[in-house]
């Protein structure tokens, strides 16, 4: 054999090796590890070109960033059947959901939404996350997108990139509920179930919206938010951190937190400066007034999917006091409204993140819906 012939087949080798530690990595053990966790799942960008709002606006590249677990499988009919979409809250992202007590209690092996039985996808919303947003440089001038150019997108992205033409559950976390609520209605026959959590499926009014508008507020009547133009975050951005603390806190769980007058001046301060060194006033501003027009409560009837509901007593955002949560849900002959009390493990507004106290809905929910 030739000098060169060996080296290509050195060179063969090596790639072949090479491919094999690839493929070893990325199909390594489901992590076990917060830091595991926050390393899983594979990661990718789709460009939507000439993406068109609803107000008319445009952009000639929409970045939609995701993560997905798992593979996805296809019934003899090319159906994808394993799908399950989770869909995070104001201000999050997909990757949100990579913890211990999220993953580590739904993703694990032998867990409800095992990722070796399950294709997970977890999208970064518009202006969230790893998504095209204000931040990336058009600031105020970015388009004024809201929950229907959220979904609509969402849809291209698992339709358009990731060929996934079925979801057997769509999941939602608080504005991801409420999205949950806009498939519903808006692609009735694309998933088998819905689970949506924390919200109400109806236009958001009362001290919900107040809130809302005291936070957006601070932002724009701050003499330095400039239009959006600052070159340093606005004084009123901390005034709306503080709004939306007060919105998703619950008594019971700070009382715990914070059982002194000193220990609760510093977890709110810590809390503040945390926030603020990693939040853009004009990616806040856009997130929260992405919900003005929301209210999917008119097409309630075009929902036909089966939904597990859930909201828990302690939420500040959803107060169960209304009744709201279970008029809207009557209105659906499929849907489960589930109120969670308040317990010490329930975590008021954040109890849509703790699979570990809705668990057992799910499962009995997941066992109950039909198998195609």
């Amino acid at each position: 054999m030739s000098r060169a012939s060996l080296l290509r087949l050195l060179l063969s080798s090596l790639s072949v090796a090479s491919s094999a530690i690839t493929a070893s990595v990325g199909n390594a053990q489901t992590p076990t590890s917060a830091a595991g966790w926050a390393r899983a799942g594979t990661q990718g960008d789709f460009v939507v070109k000439d993406f068109t709002f609803r107000s008319g606006e445009r952009l000639p590249e929409l970045r939609l960033h995701y993560t997905t677990l798992g593979t996805p499988q296809r019934d003899a009919n090319g159906v994808v059947r394993n799908a399950v979409m989770i869909l995070h809250g104001t201000g999050g992202a997909g990757r949100s959901f990579l913890s211990n007590g999220y993953a580590g209690e739904l993703f694990a092996p032998g867990k409800l939404l095992d990722s070796a039985k399950y294709f997970i996808v977890l999208p970064d919303g518009i202006g969230h996350g790893g998504s095209s947003k204000p931040s990336d440089g058009l600031h105020a001038r970015f388009p004024k997108y809201t929950y229907d150019d959220m979904v609509t997108a969402q849809h291209r992205l698992l339709t358009e990139h990731l060929k996934v033409n079925h979801l057997r559950l769509i999941m939602g976390t608080s504005m991801g509920c409420m999205h949950g609520w806009v498939w519903g209605h808006t692609y009735p026959e694309f998933m088998d179930g819905l689970a949506p959590y924390a919200c109400v499926p109806a236009q958001i009014a009362g001290r919900n919206r107040m809130i809302r508008t005291m936070a957006m507020d601070a932002i724009r009547n701050d003499p330095a938010w400039k239009g959006g133009e600052y070159t340093s975050a606005p004084p009123g951005l901390r005034a709306a951190q503080m709004m939306l603390y007060i919105m998703s806190s619950a008594p019971l769980v700070q009382q715990t937190q914070a059982p002194t007058r000193d220990k609760a001046d510093s977890v709110i301060r810590a809390y503040l400066d945390a926030r603020m060194a990693s939040t853009d006033a004009n990616d806040f501003l856009y997130q929260f007034d992405a919900s003005r027009d929301y209210d999917p409560s008119p097409n309630l009837k075009r929902i036909t999917a089966p939904a597990l509901f859930i909201n828990s007593a302690d939420d500040q955002v959803n107060p169960p006091e209304l009744g709201l949560a279970e008029r809207y849900a009557a209105m659906m002959p499929r849907t489960k409204f589930i109120l969670l009390p308040i317990t010490p493990e329930t975590r008021g507004h954040g109890t849509h993140s703790a699979p570990k106290v809705w668990g057992g809905y799910l499962s009995a929910f997941l066992a109950a819906l039909p198998q195609r």
